[in-house]
């Protein structure tokens, strides 16, 4: 599918756009162009990923020209590009409207003006049901990018939804750690606070599996494993054999103490794609609705974060998978 493509990759430099392009060069594309803001991170990448069919765009996705220039020729474009700190987009609203909603919709004009064959959106678990400015962006993200589709154009949009992916930038892993080794304290907002978390190679998994599967018009959700934030530090600790202090700060604006897979007025419109994926159809009338037809309807009423934990041994294993202990 991939073999001989032109392929465009927004916020490409971030932790699931270098994996992603890793794993999309075995597919013998002919060009991946990575389009991102950050002049630095493009010249470490480019270093670290030594490619000829690698090329790199400095851009912003709220520019509707420097887009629409980027997708000439291109015939897939994963959206990655986001603003995606809770706190941050609470405290600079506008700004995460202009990327995550603004920005998206600059993608959908692009790509249907340069003719691009699909565009896979990059959700996550915080666009259902969502309680944060963050997640409402990519809520509404997710309902432009499904609507695309009714546009009578030959370009298909498929969404992906995830949860906390381990290891990225930013991620709670890095903070915890940091503490252990260097403080010995760790800080957690809610004790009682849970969420879903999935591995690099899982996220681009998905994201591949939506690119080559979707049909347009749908929304990928991988079915990932739970765990309560306190259970994954105490699992670090045990590992470095530190004494370390838990202080419990308090939840910061706009944060949850539960995510949710599906919200529940997605529930009655979601399937079981197979073991590892559900798909959730949209809520508008399209062909997509058809192609799922004879698939079996999800048999919970719940897919929240604070459902099937993960126990300390389950913890350890999946941090162990994703090379962040020995």
């Amino acid at each position: 599918m991939f073999k001989d493509a032109v392929i465009l990759v927004t916020g490409g430099t971030g932790s699931w756009g270098k994996e992603l392009t890793l794993q999309l060069l075995t597919y013998d594309p002919k060009e991946i162009i990575i389009f991102s803001r950050n002049e630095d991170s493009q010249v470490k990448m480019r270093r670290e990923i030594e490619d000829s069919r690698l090329s790199f765009r400095i851009g912003d996705i709220r520019d509707r020209d420097a887009l629409f220039q980027a997708c000439k020729g291109v015939d897939f474009v994963f959206h990655l590009a986001a603003l995606k700190h809770v706190p941050v987009c609470e405290e600079f609203p506008k700004e995460a409207l202009k990327t995550n909603v603004t920005g998206t919709q600059n993608v959908i004009d692009a790509a249907i003006f340069n003719e691009v064959k699909k565009v896979i959106n990059v959700s996550t678990d915080k666009a259902a049901n969502p309680a944060n400015f963050y997640g409402f962006t990519k809520a509404i993200s997710e309902k432009l990018i499904i609507h695309a589709n009714l546009l009578n154009t030959t370009t298909k949009f498929v969404c992906v939804r995830g949860g906390n992916v381990l290891g990225t930038n930013g991620s709670v892993l890095h903070l915890f750690i940091d503490q252990i080794k260097n403080k010995n304290e760790v800080t957690i907002t809610d004790k009682r606070m849970t969420r879903f978390f999935l591995t690099k190679e899982d996220a681009i998994k998905l994201l591949l599996k939506a690119a080559t599967d979707g049909k347009g018009g749908e929304i990928f959700v991988i079915n990932m494993p739970a765990c309560r934030i306190i259970d994954l530090a105490e699992v670090l600790i045990g590992h470095f054999g530190k004494e370390v202090n838990i202080i419990e700060t308090g939840p910061r604006p706009g944060e949850k103490l539960h995510e949710v897979l599906v919200s529940p007025n997605e529930i009655e419109d979601t399937v079981v794609y197979n073991q590892e994926y559900f798909v959730v159809l949209p809520d508008i009338n399209l062909q997509v609705r058809e192609h799922y037809s004879t698939f079996q309807a999800i048999s919970k009423s719940s897919y929240s974060s604070n459902d099937d934990l993960m126990t300390h041994e389950e913890i350890k294993e999946l941090l162990i998978k994703s090379n962040f202990i020995q």
